[in-house]
């Protein structure tokens, strides 16, 4: 690299990621004032006295769940949105703010408080596989000589709208939070919650347009996996600072963590590779990802953090060769745990918000919309900052920054975990639950958006039209773009 793109590389770094996260150190330290919100108390908490379910009863509500999910997710993917997005929908519609405020006799009856911990613990075992699934699709082999803008966009995607995020948490402090939740423990959430990216949600919208890939979407999944890394970096600290009693214990924590991560990658990776490479069965590989990911994930539980980091690092570390082994136990898992798993997880999700909170009061819309523009200028604007100066064309850059505003299955993850803790409010859950589905929901019309614009714009230039200069043949053109349809 000469002296001058050095130059530029560094001077991009310094303003799009350094320059937020100092922003961001310094608002941490500031007093916003005293939170008046009310004390987070999941609406379907398990009540100690409530006597164990009937098992009918039990599977009648999973047999809801799962049929009203996948009939979810198809009605969407008719409809030209991702089967997640409607199965997201579904949890939500089998919640209080549908099922319970339409036909509240129906609501009681397939979820009483008891049948509760039975569907968040196959939810529990849901999140832990899909985040070994997303740790799996994570690759380092699609870069092809962009590392350098892959890195700065991905960094830059996290650093902006995490600033903007501890920006954010000044404002509804008061107003949202709790007296049990310390302001910087508050702030780290709500930045970490606006920085991610949906990486497997992404993954397959790319898949289903044909941007796979393109050179977008090789740009796109490596950022999306860099934001999503550091996004969970940023979670760790905020929830091992939720538990920590002491600052001492937080230290302790994160220094267990360390070790973990530590051992993950120089014992068990290479100890994962000797065993594969010794001609194991299927029957016998599919054992030991189960049983690894579930030992992954209570390790970072006896730690002190979540089990969704053992399983996600697990996956991350665990060995590709291409062997067809992996492929067919990877595509099993994968089968299993959205056909099955997820759709208590969403359930779960959706039971726990309540649109209802912010009909009482139109102010809770305002701060809603705020939140709303917050994440979206903030991932967008993330990207367009650092893509634009490093020479990506300008309709490449514009995609990729809709792309990264994909939030998803990876956001709720998050905020389900800030409301297990008590770090935010069932107010302020429900908020940052509409704001996760609508920036999913708008990637895939948005693209088309793009879409018909780039092929408006090839057609005038082919007709002799006067318009605007085209872009590099490196670039994802519009002829590349145009003709993907969702499948």
């Amino acid at each position: 690299m000469g002296a001058r793109p050095l130059r530029r590389t560094l001077t991009a770094y310094g303003l799009a990621v350094v320059l937020p996260a100092a922003l961001a150190i310094l608002l941490l330290g500031l007093d916003p004032g005293t939170p008046t919100g009310p004390v987070p108390v999941p609406s379907v908490e398990p009540g100690r006295a409530e006597r164990v379910p009937a098992t009918p009863l039990l599977l009648l509500s999973i047999i809801v769940v799962v049929a009203v999910a996948h009939l979810g997710g198809a009605v969407f993917r008719r409809l030209g949105q991702p089967r997640v997005i409607g199965e997201m929908a579904a949890g939500i519609a089998l919640g209080p703010s549908l099922l319970g405020a339409v036909w509240p006799a129906a609501h009681a009856t397939l979820f009483p408080s008891a049948v509760m911990p039975y569907l968040n613990l196959l939810a529990q075992f849901g999140l832990a596989f899909f985040m070994f699934l997303v740790g799996m699709e994570l690759r380092g082999d699609l870069l092809h000589g962009r590392g350098r803008i892959a890195v700065l966009c991905g960094q830059a995607s996290v650093a902006i709208p995490f600033a903007l995020g501890v920006a954010l948490a000044l404002l509804v402090y008061v107003p949202l939070a709790t007296v049990t939740v310390g302001f910087p423990v508050f702030a780290l959430f709500i930045g970490a919650a606006l920085s991610v990216t949906a990486f497997p949600v992404l993954a397959r919208i790319l898949l289903e347009r044909g941007l796979f890939h393109t050179p977008t979407g090789a740009l796109t999944v490596t950022c999306a996996a860099i934001a999503d890394v550091t996004a969970w970096l940023l979670l760790a600290v905020a929830v091992t600072m939720a538990k920590g009693s002491s600052p001492a214990e937080a230290l302790r924590t994160f220094g267990l963590t360390v070790v973990f991560a530590a051992v993950m990658a120089g014992v068990v990776r290479p100890l994962l590779a000797r065993l594969l490479r010794r001609g194991l069965s299927q029957e016998a590989t599919l054992p030991i990802v189960i049983v690894g990911l579930l030992v992954s994930g209570l390790l970072t539980e006896l730690i002190g953090i979540h089990l969704i980091f053992g399983a996600f690092l697990f996956g991350a570390l665990f060995p590709r060769d291409g062997d067809v082994r992996l492929r067919r136990v990877r595509e099993r898992t994968q089968d299993f745990t959205t056909s099955f798993l997820l759709p208590p997880f969403f359930a779960f999700v959706g039971l726990n918000t309540q649109i209802g909170l912010l009909s009482r009061d139109a102010a809770m819309w305002s701060w809603c919309l705020l939140i709303l523009a917050v994440a979206v200028v903030g991932k967008v604007g993330g990207v367009l900052v650092v893509a634009g100066p490093m020479g990506v064309p300008g309709r490449e850059a514009l995609r990729l920054g809709v792309l990264m505003n994909c939030r998803g299955v990876t956001e709720l993850v998050i905020l389900s975990i800030g409301l297990s803790l008590g770090i935010i409010t069932q107010t302020l859950f429900t908020m940052l639950v509409i704001v996760a589905l609508i920036s999913t929901a708008a990637t895939a019309p948005l693209l088309g958006l793009l879409d018909r614009w780039d092929a408006r714009r090839d057609r005038e230039a082919g007709e002799g039209r006067p318009t605007e200069p085209a872009e590099p043949a490196e670039s994802v053109g519009a002829g590349e773009v145009g003709v993907a349809r969702p499948a």
